[in-house]
């Protein structure tokens, strides 16, 4: 038997820190979060960090605790998140997933090795060797041999991800599945996944007015105590929304009004490739908020849904 979690994912400014801080109340529950940049110190304002008093409402785990200046990778997020899941369900109580960063929650859901990616440096080196005396179709077609399907989806110019792939297949893996694919037969949980949306007009008037807000709030004020704190562009923190554009704004760049229309049509992009991700969870169950008179009423709905399943 699978251990039962429940995940509520969406694009940015949809609403999911609301609801999934609901459904923990209604489920005793406790929050773990799947957001690349809210798991930073410092960046409170910019990464829309769930505010103090939404903090104390339940527990939240994986908010506010890794340092900005220190590398933070995809395997952290997933040994980390597996290890505060399992916490959550030794002490009886249900782990809520949210975010909307969809590699991190592919990296918890599925049973891949983020942690230890395949470094045979005797056989990469080999492969170079190969690409360079042979040229990249040679691999390209090594790979096609071996998985004609990866090879479908690996442009053979991509010397890396060709090699990253025949890494995978030699360590071991029948076939090189892409993180972006994920069926719920591999799901290491058994996962109610739950995903909210709303028209595309309402979410970006949604994401128009919080970056409004990050402005009032001092957003500019937080990225300058980065800076003071050693932190530029080259940080990998920094290269979340609404940081880099304040950097380049900061740098003399840009205006400030370029810095925020950036801030606004970059989070607008992102929405969209998150809602393209979490549709490829075919078991996802999606909830239009702007059909519900109100926000009671849409968690009533979900938690209706919810208690079906929990």
């Amino acid at each position: 038997m699978r251990d039962r979690i429940l995940v509520i994912a969406g694009p940015t400014a949809v609403g999911k820190t609301e609801y999934a801080i609901r459904a923990a109340e209604a489920f005793n529950g406790e929050i773990v979060s799947c957001d690349s940049m809210q798991i930073y110190r410092y960046m409170n304002i910019g990464s829309a960090k769930p505010s103090p008093e939404e903090l104390s409402r339940v527990p939240h785990h994986l908010v506010d605790f890794a340092d900005p200046r220190e590398p933070f990778t995809v395997a952290d997020y997933q040994r980390l998140a597996r290890e505060a899941v399992a916490d959550i369900i030794s002490r009886g109580r249900l782990p809520v997933i949210a975010g909307g960063t969809g590699l991190y929650l592919n990296s918890l859901l599925l049973p891949m090795d983020f942690a230890k990616a395949p470094e045979n440096s005797e056989y990469r080196e080999e492969l170079l060797a190969l690409a360079e005396e042979k040229g990249r179709e040679y691999l390209h077609c090594m790979l096609e041999d071996a998985d004609p399907e990866a090879a479908a989806r690996i442009h053979p110019n991509n010397v890396k991800k060709v090699i990253r792939a025949l890494e995978r297949l030699k360590e071991g893996e029948k076939k090189v599945r892409p993180f972006a694919e994920a069926r719920e037969e591999d799901f290491l949980y058994d996962a109610v996944l739950i995903g909210l949306t709303r028209p595309r007009e309402e979410l970006y008037s949604r994401i128009n007015r919080r970056v409004d807000m990050m402005i009032d709030e001092g957003l500019e004020e937080e990225v300058r105590g980065l800076l003071d704190m050693g932190l530029d562009e080259s940080f990998t923190s920094m290269k979340g929304i609404g940081y880099k554009e304040m950097l380049e704004y900061l740098d003399g760049r840009c205006t400030l009004e370029t810095a925020i229309d950036n801030i606004k049509k970059n989070s607008r992009h992102y929405a969209k490739r998150q809602l393209t991700w979490f549709r490829r969870y075919d078991t996802m169950k999606w909830y239009d908020l702007s059909e519900y008179l109100s926000d009671s009423q849409a968690v009533e709905v979900i938690g209706e849904c919810l208690t079906r399943r929990i």
